[in-house]
């Protein structure tokens, strides 16, 4: 089948949320999900966008209709390291589980380093859960470093309010 990577425009929004929900539901967290439509066509299409987003798309039925199917997403943004500089950070890369094992992750993985490169920047870094093994294998397949000795911390918005209500 025939796959096509592009970047993702103000008409994909419900497509992208649709790809997080299915997300959160394969990590076993769909009620952590408290972006909506709204907030990914303000923050990622507004005047201001936070991040970028690529979208992986084949054709659908020929009788359903010449539009697009929307198969999975990579959706970045830029950060900073004291010791790289410039990084871009990829926060999801999501394909459906339907469209898994076709080759979708692996052109939209692609699309990302060719992105990466061409702003220069000098990593591209990202998290993996430790019991996505199949994740896991097919970043290391492509060389990339899965850091076993580090931890993700995170403070959530109660976390914030509690730390600060002490202070």
């Amino acid at each position: 089948m025939n796959y096509t990577i592009r970047q993702a425009t103000k008409t994909d929004v419900h497509d992208i949320f649709r790809l997080i929900q299915e997300l959160a539901i394969f990590e076993k967290e769909p009620e952590a999900v408290i972006t909506t439509p709204e907030m990914l066509l303000e923050d990622g299409f507004g005047t201001a966008p936070k991040f970028h987003c690529f979208i992986a798309e084949s054709p659908e039925d020929a009788e359903s209709s010449s539009t697009q199917k929307v198969l999975g997403i990579a959706l970045v943004y830029m950060r900073y390291s004291t010791w790289k500089g410039e990084v871009l950070h990829l926060e999801d890369l999501i394909v459906s589980e339907k469209a898994r094992g076709q080759g979708i992750g692996s052109l939209l993985l692609t699309e990302v380093i060719k992105y990466g490169n061409s702003l220069g920047v000098k990593r591209i870094s990202w998290e993996v859960l430790d019991w996505n093994t199949p994740a896991i294998d097919f970043y290391e397949h492509i060389g990339a470093n899965v850091m076993r000795d580090w931890h993700v911390v995170q403070l959530d918005e109660q976390g914030m309010q509690n730390y600060l209500a002490k202070k």
